[in-house]
């Protein structure tokens, strides 16, 4: 064999990669072997896929998917880099890269420590937040030089912290970009996704030469300070009318006969309650005709005012005026809320001061 043939036998014809393992690489610079490259060899690029040549450190030609053959006309700028002049009869060396063009998906990201930002309910508050995105290579050059380099066989993994860092902080940008409020975060996830990208995709293709295709906000959460605010909102919209909610919970204690001196008070103001609706009724029109009979055993207004005296109930009346129990009465009449005198060991109130007791 002639030294030709010999030189002609070591140089490559065709040069592919399968990819046989290439679920999370990035980029794979093809073995040479110390071998050159013969003219018109066949390059095989499969679809998503793109191979870079680079010649002494430098950027050359760059292939699409497809068969291509290894000829001046297919490689202009490596035979410009090459110094040929005329084309190219001999063998050549360079390095192959072949980078992975498809849609990477499902890449987690998410903020290590708390962010800062500002909230129209809350003021400043520390968010923390989750998700995913997916992302493809979309100039193999810019990423060979920013990112890869001159790594055999880099992969994911090893961008993933790059990229995680990058991403948390465009989502703070476009958080406070879009001023999405703390409370509407939950119900507009998909409204943060579609602001971020196009804050994103500018820095990551000029930086990386990668483009975001899809960002999903999957959770946000605040401290637990700030949950507990939106938790009181929350239920003091579902109570609704403070005044009535009330009413409903002095009812209920009422109807299950809770005993105790704080549900006695309860009682008792269900029942001031209802005895303020029912002077409110007998002051109707239609009962103007009417006069509700007094209190069993109280002086009549004539006899009263011709005594001189106030006109005086005893606890039993007035729990039978009220509704309520005479142990209800005199659970008032001690802690002070109800106006009484004592005379012996009973007690006796007077109209007014069942009156004022009435109006709180």
């Amino acid at each position: 064999m002639s030294i030709l043939n010999f030189l002609k036998s070591q140089a490559w014809e065709i040069i592919q990669w399968e990819e046989n393992d290439s679920r999370d690489t990035l980029s794979f610079r093809w073995p040479d072997e110390d071998r050159e490259i013969k003219r018109g060899a066949q390059l095989i690029v499969r679809e998503s896929q793109a191979v870079q040549f680079v010649y002494l450190g430098q950027f050359g030609d760059t292939f699409a998917p497809g068969k291509h053959s290894l000829v001046t006309d297919n490689i202009p700028i490596l035979c410009r880099l090459q110094g040929w002049k005329y084309g190219f009869e001999s063998p050549f060396k360079a390095d192959v890269y072949y980078v992975v063009t498809r849609l990477f998906s499902g890449n987690k990201w998410g903020t290590s420590n708390p962010i800062m930002m500002r909230d129209q309910d809350f003021g400043i508050v520390r968010v923390r937040a989750f998700g995913t995105y997916d992302f493809r290579i979309v100039d193999p050059k810019v990423f060979l030089k920013e990112v890869a380099g001159t790594d055999n066989h880099f992969r994911l993994d090893e961008f993933h912290e790059t990229m995680r860092s990058r991403i948390v902080s465009v989502f703070t940008d476009a958080v406070a970009s879009a001023r999405i409020p703390v409370l509407d975060l939950a119900t507009r996830y998909q409204e943060v996704g579609e602001a971020i990208l196009p804050l994103v995709n500018p820095q990551t293709v000029a930086k990386y030469g990668i483009e975001v295709t899809s960002f999903i906000l999957e959770n946000a959460s605040v401290p637990p300070e700030v949950e507990a605010a939106i938790d009181k909102r929350s239920s003091m919209s579902a109570v609704g009318n403070l005044n009535d909610y009330v009413k409903f919970q002095m009812a209920q204690g009422l109807e299950k006969g809770e005993g105790g001196t704080g549900s006695a008070a309860a009682q008792l103001g269900i029942g001031l309650a209802m005895a303020q609706q029912l002077a409110h009724q007998f002051n109707q029109p239609q009962a103007a005709a009417g006069t509700p009979p007094p209190p069993l055993g109280a002086p009549t207004a004539p006899a009263a005012a011709a005594a001189g005296i106030p006109k005086l109930l005893s606890p039993a009346e007035v729990a039978q005026s009220l509704g309520v129990t005479e142990a209800d009465v005199m659970a008032s009449l001690e802690s002070g809320d109800l106006k009484g005198k004592k005379i012996g060991a009973a007690w006796r109130i007077s109209q007014g001061a069942l009156e004022e007791f009435l109006k709180h």
